[in-house]
C-alpha cells in the first residue's frame, strides 16, 4: 500500500508542534528557574519575621480573606542612605568593569577573528582556559599575588611605583597597599568576566564580511576611519551582548568584593548577605534583592524596546 502524503492541515500541526517545543522549552525553563524563585522573594519581601519564619500574606478568618503587605522594608530602602550609597557604588564598579573588559577584550577578540584559522582555536582555548579552574581559587588567588611583600604582581607594583598613579585616583588606601582597595576589587573583577566579553565579541568579529573594509579603503577611507565606521557598527550586537553578561552579575557581585574589598568598596552583595544571614531579616533581604533586580531588568527592557522600535523602521 503506497504511504499517503500528509495533508496541508496535518504538515501546519506537525511545523506548529515543533515551534511550540523549541518556543516553548525557554519559557518553561524561566518560569520554573526565574519567575518562581523571583516571586517567592517578592513575596517574603512584603512579609515581616515572626520568629524564625516569615509571616503569611494571606489570612482566612470569620469567612473573610485578609491580605496584608508590608510597605516598611522598601519605605526603609528609600530613606537610608546606606541601601542607596551601595546601589550607586555597585553600579559604579560594574559600569567601571564593563568599560575596562570592553577596552581590553576589544582589541584581543578582533585580534583573534584577525588570526589564521590554525590559531584560532588556540587563542580561544587561552581564553576558556580560566574556567577550568574553581573560580573561588582564582579569584583567592589574587589576595597572594597582591601582596606588596610577598606576592610577585604586588612587588612588580611597589618596584615600578604604581602606587603614585593609583593613589591620587583613589584606587588605594597608601603607598604599596594593594590589596583591599576599589584597585584590588577592579583587578579581580575584569580578571574574572573578562572572558564574557571577549567571546561574544569575538563570536561576532570572526562573521564580519573582510570584503566590506576592502570597499571602503578603495572608496579612500583610511584603516581607522574603516575601523570606526564599519568594524564597529557592525560588532554592535557584540558589544552589547558582552556588556550585559558582565554589567549584570557584577552589579550583585559578592565573593570577589568580599576577598578583594575593603570596606570603602561595599556592595550590594554584601548588604544582601548581611541582611539575610547577619541580622536573620529576610523580609529586607529580599526588599533589596527585588529592588536591585528591577535597577538591572526595568532599563534593559527599555532599552531592548528601542532597540527592537529601531529595527522596524
Amino acid at each position: 500500500m503506497a504511504h499517503r502524503p500528509p495533508t496541508l492541515s496535518e504538515r501546519v500541526r506537525a511545523l506548529l508542534r515543533g515551534r511550540t517545543l523549541v518556543i516553548g522549552t525557554p519559557f518553561v525553563w524561566l518560569l520554573v528557574f526565574f519567575l518562581l524563585p523571583f516571586l517567592i522573594v517578592l513575596r517574603i519581601s512584603f512579609a515581616e519575621m515572626d520568629g524564625a519564619m516569615v509571616s503569611d500574606l494571606f489570612t482566612f478568618a470569620n469567612d473573610e480573606l485578609y491580605m496584608k503587605l508590608k510597605l516598611q522594608n522598601y519605605l526603609s530602602i528609600l530613606s537610608d542612605d546606606l541601601y542607596w550609597s551601595t546601589y550607586l557604588q555597585s553600579l559604579l564598579y560594574a559600569g567601571a568593569t564593563t568599560a575596562i573588559c570592553l577596552a581590553i577584550g576589544y582589541p584581543f577578540a578582533y585580534f583573534m577573528a584577525r588570526a589564521p584559522s590554525t590559531v584560532q582555536p588556540l587563542l580561544l582555548m587561552g581564553v576558556m582556559l580560566p574556567f577550568w579552574t574553581s573560580f573561588l581559587l582564582r579569584v583567592y588567588a589574587w589576595k597572594g599575588l597582591l601582596d606588596a611583600d610577598t606576592g610577585w604582581i604586588g612587588t612588580l607594583l611597589k618596584a615600578v611605583h604604581a602606587d603614585a598613579l593609583l593613589l591620587p585616583l583613589g584606587l588605594i588606601s597608601a603607598e604599596g597597599q594593594f590589596m583591599y582597595t576599589p584597585f584590588s576589587l577592579l583587578l579581580g573583577m575584569v580578571y574574572t568576566y573578562l572572558p564574557f566579553m571577549i567571546l561574544p565579541l569575538y563570536g561576532t568579529l570572526s562573521k564580519l564580511d573582510l570584503r566590506l573594509l576592502e570597499a571602503a579603503q578603495d572608496l579612500g577611507a583610511t584603516p581607522w576611519q574603516a575601523f570606526w565606521r564599519i568594524t564597529v557598527p557592525l560588532s554592535k550586537g557584540g558589544i552589547i551582548a558582552g556588556a550585559m553578561l558582565v554589567f549584570i552579575p557584577c552589579v550583585g557581585e559578592y565573593v570577589i568584593p568580599e576577598l578583594l574589598g575593603g570596606p570603602e568598596t561595599l556592595m550590594i552583595g554584601r548588604v544582601l548577605w548581611d541582611e539575610f544571614f547577619s541580622n536573620n531579616d529576610w523580609p529586607m533581604a529580599s526588599s533589596v534583592a527585588v529592588t536591585m533586580v528591577l535597577l538591572i531588568i526595568v532599563p534593559l527592557a527599555i532599552f531592548n524596546r528601542n532597540q527592537s522600535q529601531e529595527a522596524r523602521k
